[in-house]
């Protein structure tokens, strides 16, 4: 094996370890090394397209963002493992990419056993393609209730004899107690990869935090070697959880744009370009009172959910369809995005008893049916150049009224993905009654209603597609959106200038090639 791997391990969940990972992914890059990211086992909701040996697949978002900031394509054995929440206590099991119904169903001790070789393999194939694998752990590595079953940290961590750092988020409070914890909990031989403690999301002033690190290093013989400011504005999209709804746009708002935020909400990392445009205000709604101060200018999203049905009746349950419904009926913009595009239909047919039957909102004269294989791919398309006027709405190209904003997208090619269990078509009888939805993408992709002010397509990453911010917002724009590599460049910056000198490329010393113990 030729990388060296420097792993990124976390005293808890959020600490900082995605995006930790991310920034080391960038600055290695650019210093001429070859680099790969990876992460074993990811649990969330948050998926993108990627190759995979089988065509395409699916790996976490995170470590999709990983590979763009290391300057590698994106692909499978660098997250070989995601778990797709779908309840509490279940998760849809993806392995290199593709969903394994044994293993979803497989106790999750006795998975572990059975996934080991292949995440291994995943790995070394890295280790011997790259210069350098910068590896994220999850949770806590001292979770001593799941050593026996660990394919995610130390287990990797031996494999592959990284140098580890230790993060923590010292916002929480207890940051040196949590960090001599779980260095006392591991056995002697994971101490030792273990090269140094970072403070991350820190405020004030860091010479009051003399004398605690000296002492943690008396303790433990290890430095802390860096302490990252808080830095809430650093524009790498949210891994798991709804992300802070503080515009970054300048001056006053005048649209709103009111994310519906269901407890399986899905792929929720695509709306934050967002907010970097002027004027816009992104905001996460869970109760009819959040809708309640919209304008019919302002637009409501139903986005992308892992339990279509499950997540519909909690919608229903908090009586945000009325209320979505009753934004609709005046002319405001409602945008369903996957799951909320066949929330939007009429009804959610289950025949293989995967989501469950379920009524629709009843917004677009369609019908799901949910499929026993998922479609997953990326896509490029185009919305249809008569969408306009197709929908009675001024010509592409005229000005529209924020009330029915996606006029503007007609004849815009988009480049996205799909990740759906189901297809979408016209609801038959509603058809022949002669209230038909009009379809704006091939292939059953995208509807409009009637009125024009309803959309719902199955195409994600809309909002990341520079054509469509230039067509939804142009006269907003006052400058390039921020891309991700800005974001990148900028998060290299901040580490190598808070990291304590030659810290970062020592790593590179301390993690000699060659395995360890499995």
């Amino acid at each position: 094996m030729t990388a060296t791997c420097i792993m990124v391990l976390g005293t808890t969940s959020g600490a900082g370890k995605s995006w930790l990972t991310t920034a080391l992914c960038r600055y290695f890059a650019r210093q001429g090394l070859k680099v790969a990211p990876f992460k074993a086992q990811n649990m969330s909701n948050n998926a993108r397209v990627v190759a995979s040996q089988d065509g395409q697949g699916e790996i976490g978002s995170a470590q999709y963002f990983q590979a763009l900031a290391a300057k590698a394509e994106p692909e499978v054995r660098m997250n070989p493992l995601l778990l797709k929440p779908e309840a509490d206590t279940h998760s849809q099991v993806v392995l290199m990419g593709q969903v394994s119904d044994a293993l979803t169903v497989m106790p999750w001790r006795t998975r572990s056993n059975h996934v080991w070789p292949q995440v291994a393999a995943a790995l070394d194939e890295l280790r011997a393609a790259n210069d350098v694998v910068v590896i994220e752990g999850a949770g806590s590595p001292a979770e001593i209730n799941l050593s026996g079953s660990d394919i995610v940290n130390m287990r990797v961590a031996r494999h592959c004899a990284a140098a580890c750092l230790l993060v923590t988020d010292i916002d929480r409070g207890g940051a040196f107690a949590h960090l001599y914890g779980t260095w006392a909990l591991l056995p002697a031989d994971e101490r030792a990869l273990i090269k140094g403690f970072v403070l991350n999301k820190f405020r004030g002033d860091a010479s009051l935090l003399a004398p605690a690190p000296q002492r943690l290093q008396d303790l433990t013989g290890i430095p802390t070697v860096a302490t990252l400011p808080m830095w809430w504005q650093h524009g790498l999209p949210e891994e798991d959880g709804v992300f802070d709804d503080r515009s970054t746009s300048q001056g006053a708002v005048n649209l709103t744009v009111a994310v519906v935020a269901y407890p399986r909400i899905s792929n929720l990392d695509e709306f934050q370009p967002l907010k970097n445009i002027p004027g816009v205000r992104l905001m996460w709604v869970r109760s009819p009172a959040d809708l309640a101060a919209l304008t019919a200018r302002d637009w409501v999203v139903l986005p992308g959910s892992k339990a279509t049905s499950a997540d519909l009746a909690w919608l229903r349950a908090q009586g945000l369809d009325a209320a979505v419904a009753r934004h609709a009926a005046r002319g405001g913009a409602v945008l369903g995005v996957c799951g909320g595009l066949q929330m939007l239909g009429e009804a959610l047919i289950d025949p293989h008893n995967i989501e469950g039957n379920a009524p629709g909102l009843g917004l677009l004269p369609l019908v799901t049916v949910f499929e026993a294989v998922k479609t997953v791919c990326r896509t490029q398309t185009c919305f249809d150049t008569a969408m306009a006027e197709g929908a009675g709405l001024p010509p592409a190209g005229a000005a529209t009224a924020l009330a029915s904003p996606w006029a503007a997208l007609a004849g815009v090619p988009l480049s996205g993905y799909e990740i759906h269990q189901g297809q979408t078509a016209q609801h038959a009888a509603m058809a022949q009654a002669g209230d038909v939805a009009r379809a704006v993408l091939p292939g059953g992709l995208g509807w409009l209603n009637a009125s024009g002010n309803v959309l719902g397509i199955y195409l994600h990453g809309l909002f990341e597609d520079p054509a469509a911010l230039q067509a939804l917002f142009g006269t907003r724009l006052s400058g390039p959106v921020p891309t991700l590599e800005t974001v990148f460049e900028r998060m290299a910056d901040f580490v190598e200038s808070h990291f304590e000198p030659g810290v970062l490329n020592g790593l590179l010393a301390h993690a000699p090639p060659g395995a360890g113990a499995s």
